[in-house]
């Protein structure tokens, strides 16, 4: 039967109707909410104030209830799509590139790549990354240890986050961007998210932008919050890291992959180095990836995580980097450290391998002229050494 001739689908979305009963702001663009919903009693909401306005206590809203009824995990709230008797002012910002496209909720937001930008022509003309290391992860929990990594290795270094669309839409239903922005250089929003320092039409965009707009030195690349996955080896939206991976060796950057690595999640697919990684950075990542195991594991691991590697293509180099002090600097992070409901020290194998990315990928970035003045001509031009070997 064509596609036009087939009756229309099911309703996709459970709707509610409740009221405020108590409000709280909880992040730049964020409410928290408790709103009474007749017959399905108090839920605990989320409210973006850019998108719907800023609730009151005694608001009627509505709600979306759809992922909290089937209890999903991330998206465990009723999201408050509309107050409908108190309607924020229409939008006077500029901006030209709409997001969340063709949805309900779509917006309007100006692109770092956009004409009317001051920044259009700086990356109209930018074409690379002129070998900017950028750290991969398939999931956002890893952010904040690559982060701690990278700036453990030198605290001067500026870095960027750069964050994909293919979990959490909105930058601001992370409480972890709010609890890092002071050791950010920016955050840049891509493909349909949005909300950060700067947006970006494409992830290609979005690292240059990170690159000749912020200044940084090093980025980040991940999805928001929620990861989607099924259970097969091809349906998870982290498959999306080995396509950040491509993009950033199209541009001339250096791809560096933050090992998914566990010894207590209870899904034989995800011990060891999980399947999301074998899959996203071996057989998606064509440009080739380095890809860091951190020391310090226990030999059981570290022999688990040896024998997963061993199968990389050619084009993929394995480097094993020391982890002295990580363990202390995770031990020190401005946000809880916490991955498919398990927090550091439990899960210290992830975090220590998202950390030990960000150290190598901050060991690669050429030192100030000042710094290789000190050194003398015959010291190396980056901060590589004797702490990452093949």
């Amino acid at each position: 039967m064509p596609f036009s001739a087939t009756p229309p689908p099911p309703s996709r979305i459970r709707w509610r109707r409740g009221r405020v009963t108590a409000s709280a702001r909880s992040g730049r663009d964020t409410f928290a909410l408790t709103v009474d919903v007749p017959g399905d009693g108090e839920l605990p909401a989320l409210a973006y104030a850019s998108l719907v306005g800023s609730p009151e206590v005694g608001d009627d809203v509505l709600l979306n209830t759809t992922a909290l009824a089937q209890g999903l995990g991330t998206g465990g709230y009723a999201l408050v799509v509309a107050l409908p008797d108190r309607l924020p002012p229409d939008p006077e910002g500029p901006g030209h590139l709409v997001k969340a496209r063709y949805t309900p909720l779509q917006v309007t937001v100006q692109g770092v790549d956009e004409q009317e930008t001051e920044h259009h022509a700086a990356i109209a003309a930018a074409d690379d990354l002129a070998g900017m290391p950028v750290v991969v992860a398939d999931l956002h929990s890893a952010l904040p240890a690559v982060l701690i990594g990278m700036l453990a290795t030198d605290p001067d270094l500026k870095v960027a986050y750069v964050m994909t669309d293919g979990g959490a839409l909105p930058a601001a239903f992370s409480r972890t961007l709010d609890a890092l922005k002071t050791s950010l250089a920016g955050v840049v929003t891509v493909g349909q998210a949005f909300g950060g320092d700067l947006e970006a039409v494409t992830l290609h965009t979005g690292l240059l932008a990170a690159k000749h707009v912020l200044g940084a030195d090093l980025a980040i690349v991940s999805q928001g919050p929620g990861n989607l996955g099924t259970g097969t080896p091809w349906g998870f939206s982290g498959v999306a890291a080995g396509e950040a991976c491509n993009a950033v060796s199209v541009l001339g950057g250096l791809p560096v992959g933050a090992l998914r690595i566990s010894d207590a999640d209870p899904r034989p697919r995800h011990r060891g180095v999980s399947h999301h990684s074998l899959t996203a950075f071996g057989r998606v990542a064509l440009g080739g990836v380095t890809l860091v195991a951190p020391r310090g594991l226990t030999s059981e691991l570290g022999g688990q995580v040896d024998e997963d590697l061993a199968g990389q293509p050619e084009r993929n180099v394995v480097v094993w980097v020391d982890t002295d002090g990580l363990d202390a600097a995770l031990g020190l992070s401005p946000v809880p450290l916490r991955t498919m409901g398990r927090g550091y020290p439990e899960e210290r194998a992830y975090f220590l391998a998202a950390a030990a990315a960000g150290r190598y990928a901050a060991l690669q970035v050429p030192l100030p002229e000042a710094a290789l003045a000190q050194e003398g001509p015959t010291e190396g031009t980056d901060r590589a050494g004797a702490d990452a070997t093949t």
